[in-house]
């Protein structure tokens, strides 16, 4: 009776074991999906940060040439705050 109840808990011995040794692999797993996830996300940001600055670049000719056409007033304080803007994000 003494060879059952060894191999019970060697069984639940291994069973124990086996169940840590899931649950940690599990756990780096999700970090390593986590930590991917983060950098393609990162990457993306730093796309359409880009694709902004493109656009911000665009807006302003657009409006320095209304400018240079007669157009003030709204034309003219859009400038500003756009040229504010991005000297701001250049020195940051």
């Amino acid at each position: 009776m003494e060879d059952g109840i060894i191999i019970k808990e060697a069984l639940l011995l291994f069973a124990e074991v086996f169940s840590a040794g899931a649950v940690v692999i599990g756990a780096l797993f999700a970090l390593c999906r986590w930590i991917i996830r983060q950098n393609k996300q990162d990457a993306e940001i730093k796309s359409l940060k880009e694709e902004q600055s493109v656009i911000c670049y665009g807006v302003l000719a657009a409006l320095k040439g209304l400018r240079e056409q007669g157009c003030n007033g709204p034309v003219t304080e859009a400038i500003n705050k756009i040229e504010k803007h991005l000297n701001v994000q250049a020195h940051k």
